[in-house]
């Protein structure tokens, strides 16, 4: 098999946590290295819980700190979803290895540039780090196949009716990302809310018996119990996940060519992801956008991966 050499930009994060176990145990990706950014915690946490999680999945691969703040905003974090550590709750093993000496930004440039293959990243944080990286050195976007992202929505927003978070979070720098001419997909909440996890996901993972899978059914069981202490309406979804799964499978996400612009100076609209079909816009399209997502499909592959013995 000719594996996609892949890095993870994230900030665990349960989903985020699903998102790289789902990257370690299939065998269609080259994880060559994971960055980590301020996001749902601050960044020396969703480090070490990175660090945590490559451990229990057995993930031998540089873990890079990096932004612990937005290029220009105020730190937003998701403590109210997932804990003051990220991963409140769960329980994980100590990390085996050290974080990477650099810092994620210069993991990123170096790595990208020095690469003789096309490394294809996967951001499912605030995008920080890799608009840091485009601003230090331009050329990687030439050097960048694609970027698969979680992030954005089409129509509807979690922070704001208008905006996700990951976006909300950095728009500066989501707007150098979405403008720096590197194809993307945007796996937004129109298709990642449809991927939700149930007591039935909980209680395939735990007959399973594995280490891997008992832990994940006890990340479920408290990701379920945290969405349900909210006051507004929300769903157990595996975000993050999701956008690993579409560089695993394609087939799993459909896609419209749009033209999306980040709108940072509105009042009510600040950080959506204003989208345009084809070139409704008068501009040229950048950015391939998650319509439907087969999210059935999606959970039966996450559970056999968590499953499954390691290879």
């Amino acid at each position: 098999m000719n594996k996609k050499k892949v890095i993870l930009d994230c900030d665990p994060g349960y989903d985020d946590a699903v998102a790289i176990a789902l990257a370690a145990r299939s065998p269609e990706l080259d994880v060559v290295g994971i960055t980590c950014v301020a996001g749902n915690v601050e960044v020396e946490k969703t480090a070490l819980n990175a660090l945590k999680i490559c451990t229990l999945a057995g993930l031998d691969v540089p873990v890079a700190k990096g932004m612990a703040q937005p290029l220009f905003a105020e730190l937003l974090m998701a403590t109210q979803v997932h804990g003051q550590s990220g991963l409140d709750n769960v329980p994980l093993p100590d990390p085996v290895q050290p974080l990477h000496p650099q810092h994620a930004v210069d993991f990123l440039i170096e790595t990208i540039m020095a690469s003789e293959s096309d490394i294809v990243l996967i951001p499912t944080a605030p995008l920080t780090n890799i608009a840091m990286a485009i601003l230090r050195e331009p050329q990687i976007t030439l050097k960048i196949p694609q970027i698969v992202l979680m992030g954005g929505a089409i129509g509807m927003g979690n922070v704001t009716p208008s905006a996700e978070f990951n976006v909300y979070s950095d728009p500066e720098a989501a707007k150098i990302v979405f403008d720096s001419g590197i194809p993307i997909v945007m796996v937004g909440l129109d298709v990642t809310q449809k991927a939700v996890v149930t007591p039935e996901h909980v209680e395939r993972l735990q007959q399973s018996g594995s280490p891997l899978a008992t832990t994940f059914a006890s990340l479920f069981n408290v990701y379920l119990d945290a969405i349900a202490r909210l006051d507004h309406e929300e769903v157990a979804a595996l975000h993050d996940a999701c956008a690993v799964a579409a560089v695993c499978d394609p087939t799993l996400l459909t896609t419209q060519l749009m033209r999306v612009e980040i709108e940072l100076r509105g009042e009510f609209t600040r950080g959506r992801t204003v989208c345009a079909p084809g070139f409704a816009s008068g501009k040229a399209p950048n950015v391939r956008a998650g319509i439907d997502f087969d999210a059935d499909r999606f959970l039966d592959l996450v559970i056999a991966r968590l499953t499954a013995e390691p290879e």
